[in-house]
């Protein structure tokens, strides 16, 4: 009878914790949704995407995250003063509005595996909206520079992009005013877009930029982002100061972090490495910290995207959500498209990094088919080989007298394949520089 006794009040206590675990879930649940509701409310919204482009909330997407060198935020209104001091970036003068982090997210149909791909900010590409050739980060500042001079100017005959932010008609804004930038800014997104997808072959579906302050407001409102340094830093132009070694890095600091190329073996090809390790241990600690069904955590999110991220105004952040959460840690990889000679000499730009866009196009495509498990994983030579061949292919020409003279009469080096650097996972970042 006793023993009898005990069993039913277990049993009933275990339906109790059971009940209490559900309704706690439930209440998590309902918390997060409406989180969501509210970012999808209050963040920023361009008309950067088509209509007419936006995929189906289930289908493929293609998403252009940009990392914005601005100093202003969402809204148009510049960023204070202090900040910018506390963050090393100068003042409002400074920046350029260029894009110095480019990656395009791709989610297969029915979502559950991403493959991140990043494009260095210095790749020499023909620009869209016909800017002409010129490092691929300048699509965004030269489409800013030329909208807020036509919005400024007083000639409604110039040409220049429209949106839905633009000032009404009366005397002509200054180009501190916040619609101006709003308009400006959107226009730079619209012509980087369209670049990207000329380049990587890839149909934009969304975008979403970040401006300075978002990586830093990012990483402490997911308490701090673990990353791993070879070797001790300490660089005053980024004012990074940190030991070698794993460690977390939060607020300014990680916003240091993403930005250092000076003293790096490997420049802004580093940098990139940096910026996809900090993503991806900051996608390793959302995805499997818990810190989505946090509803602490993601009220500070959603407060932090709000200030720091434009979205643009298609996207349907809610049906997003849906589609990610089968997502883990283990099942999101960061790649770099290849490069050839990063010392490329240009007509008006300096020095830029050599890309093939038929060698971009096949890469993304082969590294997108080898995340869904679909082909191997693309291996393209280092480049090692590519010195070799190349030396190879001058001793040919030495000693059989030949050379690669076309029927014009013109004399032209063969294509050499391009490094790519290994890929990164968010479920083991690892080291770097």
């Amino acid at each position: 009878m006793r023993s009898s006794t005990v069993r039913r009040r277990a049993r009933v206590g275990a339906r109790c914790l059971v009940v209490a675990v559900s309704v706690a879930v439930l209440a998590v649940t309902a918390f997060a949704w409406a989180q969501v509701r509210l970012l999808d409310r209050s963040t920023t919204a361009a008309a950067v995407i088509s209509p007419a482009a936006v995929a189906a909330p289930t289908a493929e997407q293609n998403i252009l995250l940009l990392g914005v060198d601005s100093r202003t935020d969402p809204q148009g209104n510049p960023l204070p003063p202090a900040l910018l001091d506390a963050l090393h970036a100068g003042d409002t003068s400074d920046g350029g509005d260029t894009a110095d982090s480019i990656i395009v997210v791709h989610v297969p149909a029915g979502g559950g595996r991403a493959t991140a791909i990043s494009v260095p900010r210095d790749s020499f590409v023909q620009l869209a909206d016909g800017y002409g050739s010129h490092k691929i980060n300048s699509a965004y500042s030269r489409a800013v520079a030329f909208t807020t001079d036509s919005l400024t100017s007083g000639d409604s005959a110039s040409g220049a992009p429209t949106s839905a932010y633009a000032p009404q008609a009366g005397p002509s804004p200054s180009a501190d005013d916040p619609a101006v930038r709003r308009a400006a800014l959107a226009a730079g997104a619209r012509t980087t877009v369209d670049s990207v997808q000329a380049l990587t072959g890839l149909h934009i579906t969304h975008f979403a930029s970040v401006n300075l302050a978002g990586f830093a407001d990012v990483s402490q409102a997911i308490g701090g982002v673990p990353v791993c340094l070879r070797a001790p830093v300490d660089d005053p132009y980024s004012g990074l100061v940190l030991p070698g070694g794993p460690q977390m890095v939060s607020g300014t600091q990680a916003l240091a972090f993403v930005r250092q190329r000076h003293g790096l073996p490997g420049g802004d090809l580093d940098r990139i490495t940096r910026q996809q390790v900090f993503l991806a241990s900051a996608a390793n600690r959302l995805l499997s910290a818990g810190t989505l069904a946090n509803p602490f955590a993601l009220n500070r999110l959603t407060g932090v995207l709000s200030r720091s991220v434009t979205l643009d105004s298609g996207w349907d952040v809610l049906s997003f959500a849906t589609q990610m959460q089968g997502l883990s840690a283990g099942s999101v990889t960061f790649r770099t498209i290849p490069t050839g000679t990063d010392e490329l000499s240009t007509p008006e730009d300096g020095q830029a990094v050599e890309v093939d866009p038929d060698q971009v196009r096949t890469f993304v495509t082969d590294a997108i088919d080898a995340d869904d498990g679909v082909v191997p994983s693309p291996t393209l030579p280092s480049d090692a080989a590519i010195t070799r061949a190349a030396a190879q292919q001058t001793d040919e020409g030495s000693s059989t007298g030949t050379d690669t003279t076309t029927a014009a009469g013109t004399t032209t080096a063969p294509v050499a394949p391009a490094s790519v650097p290994p890929p990164i996972t968010a479920a083991a970042p690892g080291c770097v520089n």
